[in-house]
């Protein structure tokens, strides 16, 4: 049953709140992006192959995306605000363990209970965003500040990670989260409101079988270029990741109180959005990962200077979400926005697919990013609300549980794809001759090409699958 808890019908603090919780997602977002510019640095110092460093980010991602829905489960039978405050807790104490980390395996820990403070964070900050703004037009600002504080951490972890390591080093790219999530911990109970309880139980089994098969999942894609797509450790991981998703879900319909009731899914909208939130995050999560590396290996700039070229992308992601989007959606409706930015995305895209290995920023870069941070921007909140659109009050926790859930996942499916594919390409072109610049870049063309396609798939799925609610 649940249990109410005070909130005011008019919440004066309700944008001071909304700024924290802002920074509660600008951290955990940043999170996933800070350490990309530190990772020579980490392997000099820790003895990390090659290949193990992708650990460093798929870690984080995998106990992410696993834990997200459990965050959310939690979320509504303990109160948004408790849980995410345990969130920052333990988010605080993993980035000291990974901060200082002495090994390989201490920081590979570290980055994975880094994941599991920010899968409780997410939910509930998602869900307290929601319970503060009750007028359309507010809510539709708020969550144009919300997806603002998104794009800006996956920036800022890039430009921040260039500038920490090269002026202190790289265990800062972990500690900056200590004095924040102080912060942070300290205004909560000031700011947010306790919200909502319910009696149940906390589905343990259901989270450790979820979380273990997306593991696999992603472990079986990552090492699948080095093993062989059709190798017996690439066929046999990804046949147990497919076997324990189906336990995971046989459980769910038996069980009282499952960690994900499948009535959920019956809610309008909310498979279609969550599927097309998931492709949208393997669409755009290569695009920054492939930008970046062609800025560095083919334009040979500087991780500082990478980063300050991806900022006009995300100071026009900031100024469109929170000034534009908004409004777009209040006369158009979530759908329509959806599906246009979804277009938008796909077409810059499609122009990165043609980058020479001697492109200029100005002509290469620069309007295609732009034509990319429309897309985003259009697509990013729209495709939230319809993933939320139909949900219960009492069922906003696990809803936005499971639409962050479908994002990280997405983001850490489709990396890992899109990065084989890449490879696929490169190693290909290389066989015919062709320069080792030649094949990268070809590589990297490929890349922004299977992106794109993602995208028109996600567009289809929304124009065909996605009904316009009322948001």
């Amino acid at each position: 049953m649940k249990q109410p808890i005070d909130k005011p019908a008019a919440y004066s603090k309700r944008w001071s709140a909304l700024f924290l919780l802002c920074t509660a997602q600008f951290i955990v977002i940043m999170d996933t992006s800070i350490i990309g510019v530190a990772l020579p640095a980490i392997k000099a110092d820790l003895g990390y192959s090659q290949s193990g460093l992708q650990w460093i980010f798929n870690a984080y991602v995998i106990a992410f995306g696993g834990f997200l829905l459990l965050g959310g489960r939690l979320s509504d039978l303990f109160g948004a605000r408790k849980v995410f405050m345990w969130g920052f807790v333990i988010l605080s104490a993993a980035s000291l363990l990974a901060g200082i980390a002495w090994s390989e395996a201490a920081l590979n820990a570290g980055r994975a209970l880094q994941g599991l403070g920010s899968a409780l964070i997410a939910p509930a900050a998602l869900t307290l965003v929601l319970s503060k703004f009750t007028d359309p037009k507010e809510i539709n600002k708020a969550l144009g500040f919300w997806g603002a504080s998104a794009a800006a951490g996956g920036s800022a972890g890039v430009f921040l990670g260039g500038a920490i390591t090269e002026w202190l080093s790289w265990h800062w790219v972990f500690l900056i989260n200590i004095p924040i999530g102080l912060a942070v911990l300290f205004y909560s109970k000031k700011l947010l409101f306790k919200g909502s309880t319910q009696k149940g139980k906390v589905d343990v089994a259901g989270a450790i079988l979820a979380t273990a098969a997306l593991v696999l999942a992603v472990y079986g894609i990552v090492s699948a270029e080095g093993a062989g797509w059709k190798s017996l450790q690439t066929i046999g991981l990804l046949a147990l990741s497919l076997v324990l998703f189906i336990i995971f879900f046989v459980i769910q319909k038996q069980k009282k109180e499952p960690l994900v009731p499948l009535s959920i899914f019956k809610v309008p909208n909310l498979s279609s959005g969550n599927l097309v939130m998931a492709l949208l995050a393997a669409a755009w999560i290569p695009l920054w990962f492939f930008l970046n590396l062609y800025l560095q290996q083919t334009l040979n700039y500087s991780a500082f200077n990478s980063g300050l070229a991806l900022l006009p992308m995300t100071i026009a992601i900031m100024f469109l979400m929170v000034g534009v989007t908004g409004k777009l959606v209040a006369k158009f409706g979530f759908k329509t926005n959806l599906i246009a930015g979804l277009i938008a995305l796909a077409a810059s895209l499609f122009l990165f697919s043609t980058i020479p290995a001697d492109g200029t920023f100005l002509v290469n870069v620069l309007p295609a990013s732009l034509l990319g941070a429309l897309g985003m921007s259009l697509a990013y909140i729209p495709g939230t609300i319809a993933s939320m659109s139909g949900a219960k009050p009492e069922e906003t926790g696990l809803a936005s549980g499971l639409v962050n859930t479908s994002y990280q996942v997405g983001s850490a499916l489709g990396l890992a794809i899109i990065v084989a594919i890449s490879a696929a390409k490169t190693n290909a072109v290389k066989t015919t001759g062709a320069a080792d610049m030649v094949a990268l870049n070809a590589g990297f063309q490929t890349a922004f090409f299977s992106a794109a396609v993602i995208c028109i798939i996600a567009a289809t799925i929304a124009a065909f699958s996605v009904k316009a609610l009322k948001n």
